[in-house]
């Protein structure tokens, strides 16, 4: 055990959850978090409200004792509900997977935020400090410097061990940049988003609530996941500009009217929609890639060294694994002093390749939501993958499978696996196009995945 704290630098979700573990194995914990303690204050705006919990993230929680306390702030939802572009067409839902248990679960960042904290204040070595800003790193000195933002006054702790957890904004990450420690690629996405709100109807839900409801637009899409209060979280994501684009919604009438042309089914459920469009921000979207994601004893966790788009729900779902895997690493040194600059570098190996994989995955994930669930080579090859999933559990999985309810296939195993399966999909289309696999197909099927897989 070090001589003074391990201090995390963010007191988001994945850095919550890695205080909880460590206190666990009886190691010191300083929190650090610029924002209020959220036991007591609302979010921020601007920041997502709800996210998607699948089993990597759900491994976590179980593997920290969690679950008992997450599970009622918990929504089940077992696919994509899409809505069409023609307003004759009914809601369709595609389900996720073939299985009772392939679910993935829409959860309230605040509530999941208030539960983290509130575990991790239980342990006496835990020191929650809010309303301090970590500014800068220096892993040449073991230096962490911490702003007090009602005073603003600075302290400097020495001699410390930080992994920094805050976020894709990281100031970890950039003190260490701008030291030269690491080289950070900042791959900015050219769509924004902004999030709006759907209220109960009737004192009910507005829309199935068991469901993530897409209008795919092929160029852009609205989305919306349920909340516990019966209301939705609807976003909206569009380029920054162009036709359409958010440039383009200057005014109440061309926001109006562009919902009334591309999601009027949505537009008929939010009463205020102007109001809350020229009231709620724009948020940007992006991947940020870090090369190395440690130096000696500072090391970076989750979005402040991947972060990557949404479109994949996993961005929650691979920080609470990161958390798991150096939990892990850890537990291999137990009984000795942990080599905290051996662990880190130790981790970022482990991880590094993951991290790639889901980051492009999760961008690929986008142009399949709001385009490819329209195309009928996608959803015949949709009913193929599972068909042949039936027919080899063991051995032909959906990518989309693997990553959200598989997760002891890591993400590059999913990517490369993925790959190879997509060909062969590929190759019986070249047989024939029909919903379901002949005999033929599936006689070809065999031979490609006892070859390939």
């Amino acid at each position: 055990m070090p001589e003074q704290p391990v201090n995390i630098a963010g007191g988001g979700l994945a850095g919550a959850l890695l205080a909880v573990l460590l206190a666990r194995r009886g190691i010191a914990v300083r929190l650090f978090e610029r924002r209020p303690d959220p036991r007591d204050h609302a979010a921020d705006a601007g920041r997502s409200i709800n996210l998607a919990l699948a089993a990597r993230g759900i491994r976590a929680l179980e593997h920290a004792g969690l679950m008992e306390q997450i599970r009622p702030v918990m929504l089940p939802m077992r696919g994509r509900m899409i809505h069409e572009p023609h307003a004759t067409a009914p809601p369709r839902l595609l389900a996720y997977g073939q299985r009772d248990s392939e679910v993935i679960y829409s959860i309230g960042r605040a509530a999941l935020n208030r539960v983290l904290i509130e575990a991790a204040a239980q342990y006496p070595h835990v020191q929650l400090r809010f309303d301090a800003t970590c500014t800068a790193a220096d892993p040449a000195r073991g230096g962490l410097t911490v702003m007090d933002n009602r005073t603003g006054a600075l302290s400097v702790y020495t001699a410390a061990v930080t992994i920094g957890t805050d976020g894709a904004g990281s100031a970890i990450r950039a003190s260490l940049a701008r030291a030269g420690h690491l080289i950070v690629t900042d791959l900015p996405l050219e769509h924004d988003y902004k999030e709006l709100h759907i209220p109960p109807r009737d004192d009910g839900y507005a829309l199935d609530p068991n469901a993530l409801h897409v209008w795919p637009r092929h160029g852009y899409m609205l989305i919306a996941l349920p909340n516990p209060d019966r209301s939705f979280t609807a976003t909206l994501f569009l380029p920054q500009s162009g036709d359409p684009g958010f440039n383009t919604l200057h005014s109440d009438c061309a926001v109006q009217d562009f919902f009334q042309r591309e999601f009027a089914s949505a537009a008929a459920l939010i009463p205020d929609l102007a109001a809350q469009f020229r009231a709620h921000p724009q948020g940007h979207l992006g991947t940020i890639r870090t090369e190395p994601w440690a130096r000696g004893p500072v090391l970076l966790l989750g979005d402040a060294a991947h972060a990557i788009v949404p479109f994949h729900g996993q961005g929650m779902n691979a920080a609470f694994e990161d958390c798991a895997v150096l939990d892990s690493m850890l537990e291999r040194d137990a009984g000795a002093a942990p080599d905290w600059p051996a662990i880190f570098a130790g981790f970022y190996a482990a991880r590094r390749h993951d991290a790639d994989a889901i980051a492009q995955m999760a961008l690929e994930n986008y142009a399949e939501m709001r385009s490819a669930v329209l195309d009928e080579r996608f959803l015949r090859h949709k009913a193929w993958a599972l068909q042949l999933e039936r027919q080899y559990p063991e051995r032909f999985i959906p990518r989309y499978a693997m990553v959200m309810f598989h997760p002891e296939i890591s993400y590059s195993e999913a990517l490369r696996r993925g790959a190879v399966q997509q060909q062969i999909l590929d190759v019986l289309d070249e047989d024939a196009a029909s919903p379901s696999l002949s005999a033929t197909q599936l006689a070809h099927a065999e031979l490609l995945i006892a070859a390939r897989l």
